[in-house]
């Protein structure tokens, strides 16, 4: 069982961060509290464990947190997603808009080592959604199969979700509204 209420508990407010009239969602006070980031992960195991999923791939950077912890425990591969530029060997990139301009992320040609692998996308959060849409657009130029993206935090009055739920199905543990 997982205890929503418990979890959201552990999570901290941080006001006027990284700009005014912003409240951050600090997940690193869930990551420091033992209880919650153990309850966290048996939840997440148990919905994904039946799935036979091939890869788990983490969204710069709170996604790979939560992703290589989840592929450890379900005994898969982790796939980084990363910011343009940081990944040392032939990628694939996708570009995203931002609220002034826009942004590149990038994976590995070969990170999951052939086609029509079944792949769950992670990360922290999902606001607009705009970094997720591109992730999984990536994971499908490289043609394997997106079996779902998992958020630990669905912001919904940000409505990111509706709007990657036109690719693919996903999954919040903990919804705002």
């Amino acid at each position: 069982m997982i205890d929503r209420d418990f979890l959201l508990s552990t999570i901290r407010d941080v006001p006027d961060f990284p700009k005014p009239g912003i409240v951050f969602k600090d997940i690193t006070t869930l990551l420091n509290n033992a209880e919650a980031f153990t309850m966290l992960m048996e939840h997440l195991e148990t919905r994904y464990k039946a799935m036979n999923l091939d890869f788990v791939a983490g969204i710069e950077s709170r996604g790979f947190i939560f992703g290589a912890a989840l592929a450890t425990r379900l005994g898969i591969g982790f796939v980084l997603i990363r910011k343009k530029g940081k990944l040392p060997y032939t990628t694939v990139s996708e570009k995203y808009a931002l609220e002034y301009g826009v942004d590149e992320i990038e994976v590995h040609i070969d990170a999951f080592r052939g086609e029509h692998k079944r792949v769950l996308l992670i990360d922290d959060l999902i606001a607009t959604g705009g970094t997720a849409e591109a992730a999984a657009k990536l994971i499908k130029k490289l043609d394997q199969e997106l079996v779902e993206a998992c958020f630990i935090i669905s912001l919904e009055f940000l409505e990111g979700k509706k709007r990657l739920e036109k690719i693919t199905p996903v999954y919040s543990v903990l919804e705002i509204a």
